[in-house]
């Protein structure tokens, strides 16, 4: 009977030989993969520190050139209205919009307006449908933005500002 027992504790410790050498094999593997793990993270730490010191070189440049961009906007808007003198560099800044406005916008938006309402009145179409169909509300929308454009820039500018000024 002891020799039974003896032989079932030895099969029983043969079997737990094997599993505790595979438990100090995974320790040890563990161990160098967590060794190999920090060489890496030394060595990557130089590389994301250079990294950053780029990125914020990057966002310094980009700072600084939003900086100037907005100096020299204040800048232009600054010397909008000064008198450069030469008169007739001066007449032309103070119509420039102006003449923009009057010419690309009210002149050629209206001949294209009217050519589509008297192409669609030479197809047949009634005069009443015809302009419902040429002026939509959009249009309307645009006219009210350049018209309440000039109306408060001459509120807001003054009326004599806004003549001197070419508004």
């Amino acid at each position: 009977m002891i020799e039974t027992l003896f032989g079932g504790l030895l099969g029983g410790a043969f079997r737990l030989v094997p599993e505790v050498l595979k438990w100090l094999d995974r320790k040890g593997e563990r161990g160098h993969e967590l060794a190999t793990q920090d060489k890496a993270l030394a060595f990557e730490k130089p590389c994301g520190a250079q990294r950053m010191e780029e990125i914020g070189t990057g966002a310094d440049a980009a700072a600084a050139w939003n900086v100037g961009a907005i100096e020299t906007l204040r800048a232009a808007v600054r010397t909008k209205g000064e008198k450069t003198g030469v008169r007739w560099a001066n007449a032309l800044s103070n119509s420039l919009r102006l003449v923009i406005t009057s010419t690309w916008f009210m002149v050629l938006y209206c001949v294209a307006k009217t050519a589509a309402l008297v192409a669609a009145i030479e197809d047949g179409a009634d005069w009443c449908v015809a302009i419902l169909h040429a002026w939509t509300e959009a249009d309307q929308a645009l006219w009210a933005g350049v018209l309440n454009f000039w109306f408060l820039c001459l509120t807001a500018c003054g009326r004599d500002r806004g003549a001197e000024n070419g508004h």
